[in-house]
């Protein structure tokens, strides 16, 4: 039951982190306490400081984003596959715009890695089906492919979710994956179909 208990105690500082980075409110170790019921001590006992705070933070980021790609449906096309990936990763940045910019602040090291790599993976393998359907050429590197998708996603949510342009501008993801899985030897017509349907799984708003 204890074990129960401290997890439900980090769970909701971290949870209170969050919602003070929504509200724009500064964190520091008494006003992240305030009103949970627990003292000040345990952020040292959960976090070992307010550096421990910001690498949980920079964690539920990765984790959430870990989590939204695996409610992305993997259909029989996996060029549409990988640009709803990308939907997704973008609907997440968008939904959570301020862990998003702790997610990638290296000031603060990750607790735990594999949720990072969780999401780059989900990515390698979409381009790999999509090499095994004849999709994309033998010779190209799946990895080396994600992370371009990510790469594109990455500077459009920096631009939109936690930036100055305009949501109309994530529309520019549709050519911009085309234009990628093209040069990976897809067929321009058949990439560019399969990317707008991916890219409708962009949430509307």
């Amino acid at each position: 039951m204890a074990r129960t208990k401290d997890l439900g105690i980090r769970t909701q500082l971290v949870e209170r982190a969050g919602q003070m980075l929504r509200t724009r409110e500064p964190i520091t170790l008494r006003s992240l306490v305030a009103g949970t019921g627990v003292s000040t001590m345990a952020i040292y006992t959960y976090f070992g400081g307010m550096d421990g705070v910001w690498r949980a933070l920079r964690q539920e980021g990765f984790t959430r984003l870990a989590s939204r790609l695996t409610t992305v449906r993997m259909t029989a096309d996996p060029v549409r596959d990988l640009a709803a990936l990308g939907a997704a990763y973008l609907g997440n940045a968008l939904d959570h715009p301020d862990l998003y910019r702790v997610m990638f602040d290296a000031a603060f090291e990750l607790e735990d890695a594999a949720a990072a790599d969780a999401s780059l993976q989900a990515l390698v393998k979409a381009a790999e089906r999509a090499k095994q359907a004849g999709r994309f050429r033998a010779d190209v590197d799946a990895q080396e492919l994600a992370t371009q998708c990510w790469t594109i996603g990455h500077g459009l949510a920096s631009l939109v979710a936690v930036g100055p342009l305009p949501r109309t501008t994530l529309a520019h993801g549709v050519p911009l994956l085309t234009a990628l899985f093209v040069s990976a030897g897809d067929d321009p017509d058949s990439c560019r179909q399969s990317v707008e349907r991916g890219w409708r799984q962009l949430p509307k708003g």
